[in-house]
Order: structure tokens, then C-alpha cells, then sequence
């Protein structure tokens, strides 16, 4: 049996009212903005975020998910005559070209190739509209719920809508997976281009990337009826920001804007460190009777004003543990939640040894305690 222990934390303690600092809610020219920590999913600015709104490529992100859940990134994608001949940016996929599905990723993502999410949709799914199925589905499992896909690349069509706040909620469930992170903080790649001389040399078209500091995605987006449009990320001090913009004339400048903004409310505040004694646990037949659990890594939690009753952690450990017990030994975890919703676990681990006792010291400890029991019950 697992005993739990949930501890509330005073956060705002550690840290002083002032550091946060005191800007102004940024004048945006997007139609449609926020900006959100990534880990809590904590809503630091909006603008209109909950409208609906066409996403144009910033579709992609979704695209990414679900190529990343349920393909293989060693697969071999073969173009379809149809994919060759998506309409809009492209990759330059001819009919019958094959490249693995990691390229097409790096492809679609850098330089928002529609051909090549087409290319992976059909691969993936056998057609667009399955593919785009699985594309709302996933939208929807993740709590984007006024989200609905109809292709893979984000060309317009009436029944193809997303929201500020469900671009944001899709981006940070994509910063879960590392692959995900890596693909789309991807400056600059090299992919292979058959019946060519030399390779695809492709640049990402986020400006960010190389304007702003700790800049690490998201995706562009464009289309007459969605207007310009950004989700942007950046991340300093362990705190991951999320930002979007949708049908901005300043898109660029909007997204700064979001994100310093963003920054400005957030603190790092660490709850503990590697090494932190956490707890203590019984050792049954050990040379020692309790154990001290030591926590396998430091965590830093992203923390804004207005938080105090936000943050708990829980502490899940056995009611003892059988010796020996090696040291470094995993006995439970620690699990840091923001409102109830977890974002970061560390494991427990045996801060040292505990021998088994020997023979003799078993069998002393057994006549000591039948010896205990009889004197308490003659008490």
C-alpha cells in the first residue's frame, strides 16, 4: 500500500511581491492574442482568444502531433500525385518521390510545405479526411474543444477554424515531446531531394528564432481570410512561454510584445533541489530502522503573481521497504501539481544503504518484540 501526502506550498513566500514586474498589458494589432506558460497552462494576457478564427498554417502544429503519435520517423513517405500538387507553400515534392517521414516533418515545419502534409497524411491515414479526423480528435482530447480540422495544412475552408486559446493549448501539449520541441527550434536542416544534384537546404521561416532571446518555435501562418498569423515560444529560466496572434498587421512586433509581457509576470521559484531529503521511510529486517529519500533532481517551477494557492506537490511512498536497500534506490516520487494538474515528477531515491540484518540479529529482534508484547500485555 501507497501512501500519499499532499502538501501545500507557500510559494510566495520564497519570493518577493516585487519581483514581478509591474508592465503594461501590451496594445496588439492581432485581432486575436495570448499568451500562456506552458507547463500550467496559465493564462497571462488574452484578447478575443476565445473567437474562431481560420489558423492557416499555424495548423501545422497539429499536423506534427499526430504524425509524431502514430508514425515512424524512419518510415518512407511516398508523394502522391496529389500531395505533388497541393496548392500554396511547398516544398517541391515531385510525383513518386520518397523521403522519410522525418524530412517531411523538418520540411513542413521550416517551411510550411503543404505537399508534404498532405504527403504524411496519406501515409499516415490512407486520406485527408481520416487524417483530419484524427486531427480534431486529438485537438479535443487535449482540451482544444472549439478546434475543428478538415486537412492537414491549414488552406481555407469554412469548416477548418481553431481559437487563440486552442493554438496556445496544442503548442504546449507539443512541447511535452522532445521531438516535437526539436523539430520546430530547428533553424536550419539539410534534407535529401532525389533526382537532384544536391540536397534541400531549408531555413526556418520564423524570424524569432534568431530576433528573440530563448526563442524556441512555433509555426508561421498566412492566408487572405486568416490573416497573419504567429504562435511563437521562448523559454528562459526553465519558463516556457507560449504565444499566439491571429490576423495581426504587426505580427512580429505582437508576438515581442506578448512574450516580454509574459516574462515580465512570470518567477522561477525552485521547490527543491537535488539531494533535499523529502521523507522518511520504515526498513523492515534492516540494520537501520528508517531510511532517508532524497529527491533525484531539482525542480523549478514557473510562477506568476496570483499564485499562492495554486501549487502543491504529493509525495507517493510505500508504508516501508523490505531490506536490503541499495543506495540511489527508487522507493517513490514526488510529483509537483499546479491546480490539481501535475507538471513535473522526480523520483525518490535511498539517500544511502541498509544491510539486511544477519541471523542472529533477526532472531533477536523477533524474541525482543515477542519479549515487548508480553510485558505490555501483563502491563
Amino acid at each position: 500500500m501507497r501512501k500519499t501526502a499532499l502538501i501545500t506550498l507557500l510559494l510566495f513566500l520564497l519570493v518577493p511581491h516585487a519581483a514581478w514586474g509591474a508592465a503594461k498589458e501590451p496594445v496588439l494589432t492581432a485581432k486575436s492574442a495570448i499568451v500562456i506558460e506552458a507547463s500550467t497552462g496559465r493564462i497571462l494576457f488574452a484578447k478575443g482568444s476565445a473567437d474562431r478564427r481560420p489558423p492557416a498554417s499555424t495548423t501545422k502544429m497539429m499536423t506534427l502531433i499526430v504524425a509524431l503519435e502514430h508514425g515512424n520517423l524512419d518510415d518512407v513517405v511516398t508523394t502522391s500525385p496529389g500531395a505533388a500538387t497541393t496548392e500554396g507553400s511547398s516544398l517541391w515534392l515531385a510525383p513518386g518521390e520518397q523521403l522519410k517521414l522525418k524530412d517531411m516533418l523538418y520540411g513542413m515545419m521550416l517551411v510550411s510545405g503543404n505537399d508534404a502534409t498532405v504527403a504524411i497524411a496519406e501515409h499516415i491515414s490512407g486520406s485527408m479526411n481520416k487524417f483530419a479526423s484524427l486531427m480534431t480528435e486529438k485537438a479535443h482530447a487535449i482540451g482544444a474543444i472549439s478546434t475543428n480540422f478538415t486537412n492537414s495544412s491549414g488552406l481555407p475552408d469554412p469548416r477548418h477554424y481553431s481559437t487563440a486559446a486552442d493554438l496556445a493549448r496544442i503548442a504546449a501539449y507539443g512541447y511535452k515531446n522532445p521531438l516535437f520541441t526539436q523539430i520546430i527550434s530547428t533553424k536550419h536542416a539539410v534534407i535529401p531531394w532525389p533526382g537532384k544534384s544536391h540536397d534541400r537546404d531549408i531555413y526556418n521561416e520564423n524570424k524569432l528564432l534568431w530576433q528573440y532571446d530563448g526563442a524556441n518555435g512555433v509555426k508561421t501562418g498566412f492566408t487572405e481570410e486568416a490573416g497573419r498569423c504567429l504562435v511563437s515560444g521562448a523559454k528562459r529560466d526553465n519558463i516556457q512561454l507560449v504565444a499566439v496572434v491571429l490576423d495581426g498587421d504587426r505580427m512580429w512586433e505582437d508576438s515581442i510584445k506578448l512574450l516580454d509581457y509574459g516574462f515580465s509576470r512570470m518567477q522561477p521559484v525552485t521547490m527543491f533541489r537535488q539531494g533535499d531529503i523529502m521523507k522518511t521511510v520504515k526498513v523492515v529486517d534492516g540494520k537501520d530502522d528508517h531510511i532517508k529519500l532524497v529527491a533525484a533532481d531539482t525542480v523549478v517551477i514557473p510562477a506568476a503573481d496570483g499564485d499562492r494557492e495554486g501549487f502543491s506537490t504529493a509525495i507517493a511512498v510505500p508504508g516501508s521497504v523490505e531490506a536490503p536497500v541499495k543506495a540511489g534506490q527508487k522507493i517513490g516520487t514526488i510529483k509537483t501539481l499546479y491546480r490539481n494538474t501535475e507538471i513535473a515528477s522526480v523520483d525518490l531515491l535511498a539517500a544511502g544503504p541498509v544491510e539486511r540484518k544477519t541471523f542472529f540479529g533477526l532472531l533477536w529482534g523477533s524474541l525482543w518484540g515477542f519479549f515487548t508484547f508480553i510485558v505490555k500485555n501483563l502491563a
